[in-house]
């Protein structure tokens, strides 16, 4: 019996403590190690008499060794690498000896190693009998796949189970190849499966000579198609076909009825768009998911559908869940905006960023404002650079030369403190107004009304076939500007009113510019540029856009920027590019905002500027085909639907739209009864909008920080946190109303210091900066002028030259409101009076 050596009986007599059933297996695994002395030294042995075997000159030189002995040579080799492995695994062992687990993995060990060898050896196995197979055919002992003689041998590979089912229903006669006849043995696997080929990488390894020696078993044969409990393969592609074709019709009839809703959707009329939705429901029947989508985003806005927050959410989370991205992103945002579901943003911000993974714009828009803000993420410009530009990227490709239509934003508060100056809408009177002008021949007004209804914008809706209209009418008055537009619209093409037509777009641009339009002379230059209609000269573009710029048109300012930039017909100069790009980009241009960030993104012409490039790729991306919604929810408002606007409101706010939060922020503020936000979350919900806002820079958001802490809406009452807000909007955005405040707070002593002096300076600040002022602080100087007297009356008391006087004891703790409401009657009584002298 061979002896142990002392660590190996130490890990025999912990193993056995731990285990008493596995104590005769572990006893012959101690034992082969401890005969691994013996193979070593045998091993040393024969490597000695092989070098000595070499080194001997050549006659003394003993034989080769022969077959059985090189034979017997490979076998200690690999029983060699056998015992080091199960060495390596006990040594393993030996630093787990105290415990069960770690005696169990030892074993798991062993027997994972053995049995990846033994596979191995299989797979070898089964190569060597495939190639001495097609040796065999190639030799001619074999016969050909398709029968012929003298052809060359086909590799037909077998179908490839579990892709496509397109095997089934599209049955072929395909040889079926077995690379091992049933009959050979092979290898069985302990864990009960058979020995095959598992992959491509096994298959390039040359076959082994020495297979692990196991008793090899029969291979069972597959059984037959009288014995296997599946269906013919003729029922299978029969029932299958059955099913694919139902399932094809279903779908075919769901989305005939979806495109004839989408016809009456596109439409301009609000009547047709609302009929549009009982096709999507339809559809939405039949599981179509663009329909789905649009009855979920209805419910959710509640525009074309009743609005119902309950119903959106199992429709989008349905979608969500099978992986649609504009589902997911709704899902977000109803998770952020705490919409018929509690509020979470990290859950929000999981189902943003699948759907930004998946291409949403609106989703990659809203992680890009989040990591610009910093808002339930880290702030990175970095990540908010890549999200914004995958955005911008999509609007610029929809954006045409002309610049797209203009973004209307309408600020709910500047509507309401001031409706005579809101600029953003044109009144009705005034559009029926210039209608009459236009059919009473007015040139001007032709032209203005057909660029209204060729961009859109305004309260006034895009309309193709009406800016033809009054573009021919002028043109044939011979308006140069009404010719250049019909030669942009021939160029570019005008939806269903204008096909492009690049012969008729040369003549009327021609027209134009022999007139010194610039619009015309750009049109030309275009032309020239891109070669379309004309031969490509870059030469005559340039003259053409130099000619449109230097009369301020910004088509000609972007594209002589776009020359510069790649060097098209002038040497390249980006100092010359960036400066027609920001020319262009003054007239509101996207494209120009669009260079301007690629440019700064890139450090192209520039030093490299991160934030730059963030604000101009936000720029950009506000300019997408979603800001429509910014007008729908205008519309929502003005109709009395605030629930409807709010919610549109809320998810443009999500998208970074600083309007948006301004006014999702002035509808929670007035109180409006809404069921969207619970009532202990408006103002708390408020304040969050002010804020965001307020850091985007609007004025009227941080005035609203500032009274909502002072007055304690939706937090706790701070007159320094207020005092705060008062002065940054005071000191960087010279707000009258915050001077105001900050003056009134000196003079009580709330937040800050108590000084008169002080006070009276910001009332006058106030006074200079706006004229609406100058009544406030008058009469605010008034009583500051009675406290002032009566702080000196009191001062001289204490000195005992007068007596004091305690108006409050007199008057009661309002006497200053009293006062200044008599101050204001003798004033109202003066200007009465100087009115009546007239």
């Amino acid at each position: 019996m061979k002896l142990l050596r002392p660590h190996q009986a130490c890990l025999l007599v912990a193993v056995l403590f731990v285990s008493g059933t596995q104590t005769q297996d572990i006893i012959g695994r101690a034992q082969e190690a401890a005969g691994d002395d013996i193979n070593d030294n045998q091993q040393q042995q024969q490597q000695q008499q092989e070098n000595a075997h070499q080194e001997e000159p050549a006659e003394t030189r003993r034989p080769r060794l022969t077959p059985e002995e090189e034979q017997r040579f490979r076998e200690l080799q690999r029983q060699h690498y056998e015992d080091e492995q199960e060495r390596y695994v006990t040594e393993q062992g030996q630093q787990r000896q105290h415990s069960k687990e770690g005696q169990n993995r030892v074993v798991g060990d062993q027997v994972q190693i053995q049995q990846k060898m033994r596979d191995s050896a299989t797979q070898r196995q089964l190569q060597a009998m495939q190639r001495q197979r097609e040796a065999e055919e190639r030799t001619g002992q074999g016969s050909s796949v398709d029968g012929g003689e003298g052809g060359e041998e086909e590799d037909i590979p077998g179908p490839e189970i579990g892709r496509s089912q397109e095997y089934y229903r599209q049955p072929v006669e395909v040889p079926v190849y077995n690379p091992v006849p049933s009959t050979t043995p092979m290898p069985q696997r302990q864990d009960g499966f058979s020995g095959s080929h598992s992959g491509q990488e096994d298959a390039t390894q040359p076959p082994d000579p020495h297979p692990l020696e196991q008793p090899p078993t029969p291979l069972e044969e597959p059984p037959t198609a009288g014995e296997s409990d599946m269906p013919p393969l003729e029922e299978v592609e029969e029932e299958m076909t059955e099913e694919r074709r139902e399932q094809l019709e279903k779908e075919k009839e769901a989305q005939r009825i979806y495109d004839e809703g989408m016809v009456l959707k596109n439409s301009t009329k609000k009547s047709d768009q609302k009929s549009a939705y009982a096709f999507f429901l339809e559809a939405a029947e039949l599981n179509h998911t663009e329909s789905r989508e649009l009855v979920g985003f209805a419910h959710l806005y509640g525009d074309y559908l009743p609005q119902n927050a309950t119903r959106a959410l199992e429709i989008l989370q349905d979608l969500a869940d099978k992986g649609s991205p504009k589902a997911q992103m709704g899902l977000g945002f109803m998770y952020a905006a705490g919409i018929s579901t509690n509020s979470s943003q990290a859950k929000a911000l999981v189902y943003y960023t699948f759907a930004a993974l998946g291409g949403d714009p609106l989703a990659q828009m809203t992680l890009g404002y989040r990591y610009w803000s910093g808002i339930g993420v880290a702030q990175s410009c970095e990540s908010a650079l890549t999200y914004y530009r995958m955005v911008s990227n999509k609007v610029a490709e929809e954006v045409s030369v002309s610049g797209g239509a203009a973004v209307q934003r309408v600020r709910l508060h500047d509507e309401v403190e001031n409706p005579g100056g809101n600029s953003a809408m044109l009144d009705d009177d005034l559009i029926q107004y210039y209608q009459f002008l236009a059919d009473k021949g007015d040139v001007q007004a032709q032209v203005g009304l057909g660029q209204l209804n060729y961009q859109g914008g305004r309260g006034v809706e895009q309309n193709y076939g009406r800016a033809l209209d009054y573009f021919q009418q002028a043109a044939a008055a011979g308006n140069a500007n009404a010719m250049a537009f019909l030669g942009k619209m021939h160029s570019e093409g005008a939806g269903e009113a204008v096909k492009p037509d690049n012969s008729t777009a040369f003549q009327y641009f021609k027209k134009a510019a022999e007139q010194g339009n610039p619009v015309g002379q750009s049109g030309l230059g275009l032309m020239y540029m891109y070669g379309k209609g004309v031969d490509q000269d870059y030469s005559k573009a340039f003259k053409y856009f130099s000619q449109a710029a230097e009369q301020g048109w910004v088509d000609g300012q972007l594209q002589l920027g776009i020359m510069y930039y790649s060097g098209l017909g002038v040497r390249r100069d980006y100092k010359m590019a960036i400066k027609y790009f920001n020319l262009a980009s003054q007239s509101g241009h996207v494209l120009a905002f669009y260079n301007l960030a690629q440019m700064h993104a890139t450090g192209t012409g520039m030093m490299r500027s991160c934030h730059t490039a963030v604000e101009l790729f936000k720029n950009v991306a506000e300019r997408g085909r979603w800001s429509e919604l910014m007008m729908e929810a205008h519309n929502q408002y003005k109709d009395g639907n605030s629930n409807s606007a709010l919610v549109m409101y809320t998810l443009l706010a999500e998208l970074g739209y600083e309007v948006a939060q301004s006014n999702v922020a002035f509808i929670l503020d007035q109180g409006s009864r809404t069921h969207v936000v619970g009532q202990e979350e408006v103002y708390p919900r408020a304040l969050l909008h002010w804020g965001r806002a307020a850091a985007q820079g609007y004025t009227v958001a941080r005035v609203k920080l500032g009274d909502y802490h002072y007055y304690g809406y939706g937090t706790d009452v701070d007159y320094e946190i207020a005092a705060t807000h008062y002065r940054l909007a005071s000191e960087q955005q010279h707000n009258a109303q915050a001077m105001f405040n900050l003056g009134y707070m000196h003079e009580n002593g709330l937040g800050m210091k108590k000084d008169i002096h002080l006070a009276k300076r910001f009332y006058d600040m106030a006074a200079e900066t706006s004229a609406d002022a100058q009544v406030p602080v008058s009469l605010a100087l008034m009583k500051l002028g009675v406290l002032y007297g009566m702080e000196y009356l009191e001062h001289a008391g204490q000195n005992g030259q007068l007596w004091t006087v305690d108006l409050e004891g007199y008057f009661g703790p309002e006497w200053d409101i009293w006062l200044c409401t008599l101050l204001a009657l003798l004033l109202g009584l003066v200007v009465l009076y100087r009115r009546a002298q007239r």
